[in-house]
């Protein structure tokens, strides 16, 4: 049976403070959770509504549907929630391409983002300070474990630019045609906030504006999604790596 501390502990880890100062996440979902557990992620806890999951029986909770939803941060609980240690973040290597956030804030964009890092084969994903938490539990559940295979570091990105000696590329809307660009195998490509794009912080510190072109003969339509964009983006790049 869960007791009180387990459920507050549990359902406060839905606020980015209290994951920072326990050093926890959750997870959810039989598929989600099982990447984890074959991953390098330490598990902490896991609570289930069946006993068929591989891990140590200490660390092991069987619970009822009614205790299940508590925990939850789901509108529709599913079958498994499971805690995790955040772990530390491991060392940049810019010797391919990095990608890096400034600013994205929507939790569903992250989750792809760090989707789209994982089928492109991007190791490190650079983020902001000012970027949604990775281990927000709705980026938890958009990454579908892709968080398990991609390096997410926060830092002052404006630093890490300044120090970074590899090609910066950044993408905006008036930027060259990305179909008609020479694009290398080494770089840090920027991709910036849903409302306001790049910074201009950041801006100032980017040698190369690259742009998708519209080929609708309406072009009317403001701008692509940054997840959409980032698809297409990474494509260009990995294409002719």
């Amino acid at each position: 049976m869960l007791t009180k501390n387990e459920i507050k502990l549990i359902a406060s880890l839905g606020q980015k403070k209290q994951r920072l100062k326990h050093r926890l996440f959750t997870v959810e979902g039989k598929k989600t959770v099982a990447e984890f557990l074959k991953s390098h992620f330490k598990l902490h806890h896991l609570y289930a509504l069946s006993d068929d999951y591989i891990c140590p029986r200490e660390k092991f909770s069987l619970v009822t549907e009614a205790e299940l939803k508590k925990i939850s941060a789901l509108t529709t609980p599913q079958q498994v929630v499971a805690v995790f240690e955040i772990p530390n973040a491991n060392e940049i290597v810019s010797d391919k391409l990095i990608l890096a956030l400034d600013a994205v804030r929507d939790p569903g964009n992250l989750g792809t983002i760090i989707r789209l890092c994982d089928w492109f084969g991007i190791e490190h994903l650079v983020c902001s300070e000012t970027t949604v938490d990775c281990y927000n539990p709705k980026v938890v559940q958009a990454t579908m474990g892709s968080l398990t295979r991609v390096n997410v570091s926060y830092l002052n990105l404006e630093e890490f630019l300044k120090t970074s000696t590899v090609q910066k590329f950044g993408a905006f809307m008036d930027g060259t045609n990305i179909y008609e660009s020479t694009l290398p195998k080494q770089g840090i490509l920027i991709m910036g906030n849903e409302a306001n794009g790049i910074s201009t912080e950041i801006e100032a510190l980017i040698e190369n504006r690259l742009g998708i072109p519209h080929f609708s003969a309406h072009q009317e339509t403001e701008s692509l999604n940054v997840a959409t964009a980032t698809a297409i983006l990474l494509s260009e790049f990995k294409r002719r790596d």
